[in-house]
């Protein structure tokens, strides 16, 4: 046995593959952090994709019944499509004095000018109404409630319209909101026009 004392450690050289991975690694690493503290910056180029969520839609409504509503999609938003009765037609001024905003002129919303009429849709096909269907109080879905009539939340003299559960607010076969609801605005009322007399477009109304 050796009686010299240890000598000191003396790191291997490192070899030139090992310190390029650890270079790798740490430049990595900077990357990621710079990405993490940047994802807003990236944010403000939309991609090809949202670029197309905001296309207008064309609809073909030829099949829509009287009475009968459809939904479509329009910028991530459900629209309702919904071909109204000579009945339910007759209620819209009925309620006129029951309404928060009948004329639609709030400004939140903004309704279009060829909307801004009992009917809240174009003259050419007044009976076809045209609205998203997000509740203007906290952004929940209203539901149908198109048979008048007494019903559970609803008044004794219901006409028929939209039900927001979430907080009560309601809503004529145009849209507007009632008084006194937490809702402050009517429904909204997207850009839209008709390429034939049952192709619908929404999201463009180049010939308002």
């Amino acid at each position: 046995m050796s009686d010299a004392p240890p000598s000191k450690f003396t790191p291997a050289p490192m070899d030139s593959s090992k310190r390029t991975w650890l270079i790798a690694s740490s430049c990595a690493g900077a990357a990621g952090a710079a990405a993490l503290a940047t994802p807003f910056v990236a944010s403000f180029a939309p991609s090809e994709r949202a670029k197309a969520a905001g296309a207008a839609v064309e609809v073909d409504i030829a099949a829509l019944k009287p009475g009968e509503k459809i939904t479509v999609e329009w910028r991530g938003k459900p629209v309702w499509i919904m071909r109204r009765t000579p009945e339910q037609m007759e209620t819209l001024k009925q309620v006129e004095g029951e309404l928060a905003d009948p004329n639609s002129d709030r400004t939140a919303y903004p309704t279009p000018e060829y909307a801004k009429n009992q009917a809240r849709a174009r003259t050419d096909h007044p009976e076809v109404l045209v609205v998203v269907g997000i509740c203007t109080h906290l952004g929940c879905s209203p539901g149908d409630k198109f048979t008048p009539g007494a019903q559970p939340s609803l008044p004794d003299d219901w006409k028929g319209g939209f039900f927001c559960a979430c907080h009560g607010s309601t809503f004529d076969l145009a849209g507007r909101v009632f008084k006194n609801k937490p809702a402050p605005d009517n429904l909204e009322v997207p850009p839209h026009m008709y390429l034939s007399e049952n192709k619908l477009l929404i999201g463009e109304d180049k010939k308002a």
